[in-house]
């Protein structure tokens, strides 16, 4: 499942080289240098960011926000982890994308 949600493309969309994660009391999360959004559900957000891909889970997410030519993605619900696939995580990344799209 790819909801197919781009920030960044060749189509000249500016997407900010810059990366911040503002996080209000667990309930609102503002993230900016978001490039696309990979998929998401009520329980996990999947981001390309500037920064790499950054996994958002939680309970009741939604997005608020989505500004597709400044690359910023707004997202409520209770936030429970935010966690970067890194090289350290690139099987965990692949296993993550062999199940969305079987």
């Amino acid at each position: 499942m790819n909801n197919g949600y781009q920030t960044g493309s060749s189509n000249n969309v500016n997407v900010s080289a810059e990366h911040d994660i503002i996080m209000r009391g667990r309930r609102l999360v503002d993230i900016t240098g978001v490039k696309q959004v990979e998929s998401f559900d009520s329980e996990e957000f999947l981001l390309e960011t500037v920064m790499g891909f950054l996994t958002i889970r939680g309970q009741n997410l939604q997005m608020k926000n989505l500004d597709v030519e400044r690359g910023i993605v707004s997202i409520k619900g209770k936030v429970h982890e935010l966690l970067y696939l890194d090289d350290q995580h690139s099987d965990k990344a692949k296993g993550f994308f062999s199940k969305l799209f079987k």
